[in-house]
C-alpha cells in the first residue's frame, strides 16, 4: 500500500533521507546542468512532465497521438501551467539543445518529438532517487520499489504519466507555501533549495535558525550558473519574510534557514514522494492484475 504524505512528513528519518536525496539530485545537476535545470523551476518541471507523459502515452503505430507541438501546447493550456507562447518557447529550447529531437517521420506538417536516451536516463535517475527515499522510509517494503523499477526497464513509461497526473492535479504542488513559492519561480530555484537544505544537519533541524553551510553568495551563484544579482534579490525577499539570514555579517557568514522554511521544504518533499509512491503502487497493482 502506498505511503500517504502525512505519514511521510511525520517519519522520524525523513530529514536524513531527504538530505541524501537532495545531494543525489545535486550530483545529477553537476553531471548535466542544462538538462537538470529543466526540472529546477516549477513551471518548466510541470511542462517537462506533461511532455513526457504525452510521449509515453503515444499510440505505438501513430506518433500523431504522442508528443507533438499542438498536443503539448493544448495540454499546457488546459492545465493552466503556462501560456501557449511559453510552451512553444520551451519546446523549441528542448529541441535546440537536443533533448527531444524530431522523429524521422512526418504526418503532413506534424513532426513528432522523441526524448533522447540521455534525457530518459536523467528522468529515470530522478525517479530512482525518490524511490530510494521511499524504500528507506518504508520498513515493510524496504528496497522493493527501486529493485522493481531497475528490474523492469519498461516501468518508466508506465510510471511517469501517473506521476505527471498526480503532480498536475495536486493543489499542494501547484500552490506551494510562501517561501517555497518564492524559489519555485526562480531560475534553478529547485536546485537552490536542494543546495540550501542539503547542507542542513538533520540534528539541528529543530532550531529556530538552522545553519546551512552556505557562506558565499558569489560561489553559490557561480555553481548554479545564476546571476548573482538575481539570486541576491530572491534571497533578500526570503530574508524579509524571516525565512533566511546570516549568522554574522550578511554575505560573509554562514546562511541559516528558518524552521518554518525548512518545514515547508520537507512538506513539499512528502507530498511529491506520496504522489510518486501512489503512481508506483498503481503500476504494481496493474502489473499483477495482468
Amino acid at each position: 500500500m502506498a505511503l500517504v504524505s502525512e505519514d511521510i512528513a511525520r517519519h522520524p528519518a525523513l530529514r536524513r533521507h531527504v538530505q541524501a536525496q537532495s545531494r543525489t539530485l545535486l550530483q545529477t545537476y553537476e553531471a548535466n546542468p542544462r538538462l537538470a535545470s529543466v526540472f529546477a523551476t516549477q513551471q518548466r518541471w510541470l511542462m517537462a512532465h506533461i511532455g513526457l507523459a504525452l510521449y509515453f502515452n503515444r499510440e505505438p503505430d501513430d506518433h500523431r497521438k504522442g508528443l507533438t507541438s499542438a498536443r503539448f501546447m493544448d495540454d499546457i493550456c488546459r492545465h493552466s501551467v503556462a501560456s501557449r507562447n511559453t510552451a512553444d518557447a520551451f519546446l523549441k529550447e528542448m529541441l535546440h539543445y537536443g533533448f527531444i529531437p524530431h522523429l524521422p517521420i512526418k504526418y503532413g506538417r506534424i513532426r513528432p518529438f522523441e526524448p533522447t536516451a540521455g534525457t530518459l536516463e536523467t528522468v529515470a535517475g530522478w525517479v530512482m532517487a525518490h524511490l530510494r527515499t521511499l524504500d528507506s522510509l518504508d520498513s515493510l517494503d524496504s528496497g522493493f520499489r527501486l529493485a522493481a523499477f531497475v528490474a523492469q526497464p519498461d516501468m518508466l513509461a508506465k510510471l511517469q504519466p501517473l506521476v505527471a497526473d498526480g503532480l498536475i492535479s495536486s493543489h499542494a504542488v501547484r500552490e506551494p507555501r510562501q517561501t517555497f513559492s518564492l524559489f519555485t519561480w526562480l531560475d534553478n530555484g529547485g536546485i537552490v533549495m536542494d543546495w540550501l537544505m542539503s547542507g542542513v544537519d538533520p540534528d539541528h533541524a529543530d532550531l529556530d535558525r538552522i545553519p546551512t553551510g552556505v557562506v558565499s553568495i558569489g560561489d553559490f551563484a557561480n555553481w548554479l550558473k545564476l546571476s548573482r544579482t538575481h539570486l541576491s534579490r530572491k534571497l533578500g525577499d526570503a530574508e524579509e519574510l524571516g525565512s533566511v539570514g546570516w549568522l554574522g555579517q550578511r554575505g560573509h557568514s554562514v546562511m541559516w534557514v528558518s524552521s518554518e522554511f525548512y518545514q515547508e521544504y520537507m512538506t513539499a518533499q512528502a507530498v511529491k514522494l506520496a504522489i510518486i509512491d501512489a503512481a508506483f503502487d498503481n503500476c504494481v497493482v496493474t502489473s499483477q492484475a495482468s
